[in-house]
């Protein structure tokens, strides 16, 4: 199967950093607050610094007891830009992607979707990605290295789910649609692909 094709580059658009609105996490302990995929922990025991680390699909922000929300919003988006630039500067390798690819097969399809080689290209500056089904052979393009581990990840399930369905019908957004942070990196692609001309997310729902 084909690459999916290139798209035109719409307005450009500029995501926010604030946290996502959502109910509080369970098992969070006193003084914490939970929102989404972002959990702010209050701590009495700290005076001035913050921290933040990834746990799984959660953001942990760490923030001393006394800060008002408004000081707690501010630090949650300095804290999530830290982190991001954090993540921009890993580059996986070949080896690295091929791992990935397995764990994140194993995880949303249940091992189904075995790719024989997943690999790093130059070549493709109009796609974020492509899959040979019949060689079993995924490839992303350079353009996604230094990007957030969320957006590397649902551009390799979404090559990964091309080995199982043909095509962008609605047994192939079924199949997606396990990964929870699919519409949170296409967001993140399109932003890119406005601000900088380059391609939109893989497969829109339109095709």
């Amino acid at each position: 199967m084909s690459a999916d094709p290139l798209h035109r580059a719409g307005t450009p658009r500029r995501g926010t950093t604030s946290p996502p609105q959502g109910s509080a996490a369970s098992g969070a302990s006193p003084g914490s607050a939970a929102t989404g995929d972002i959990e702010v922990r209050r701590s009495a025991r700290r005076r001035r610094t913050v921290s933040a680390y990834r746990e799984g699909d959660r953001t942990i922000v760490l923030i001393p007891a006394r800060m008002s929300k408004a000081e707690e919003q501010r630090w949650v988006g300095v804290m999530l830009d830290k982190l991001a630039a954090q993540e921009n500067r890993r580059t996986l390798g070949d080896a690295d992607l091929a791992e990935r690819a397995e764990r994140l097969s194993a995880q949303y399809f249940d091992g189904r979707a075995r790719p024989a080689s997943v690999r790093w290209v130059t070549n493709q500056n109009t796609r974020w990605g492509s899959c040979t089904p019949a060689e079993g052979s995924i490839r992303l393009s350079h353009r996604l290295q230094g990007m957030p581990e969320y957006v590397v990840d649902y551009v390799l399930l979404h090559e990964l789910a091309h080995l199982l369905v043909p095509g962008h019908g609605p047994g192939f957004w079924r199949l997606l649609e396990a990964y929870p942070r699919t519409e949170r990196a296409r967001g993140y692609l399109e932003g890119v692909a406005a601000a900088g001309r380059l391609p939109h997310p893989p497969g829109g729902r339109g095709e």
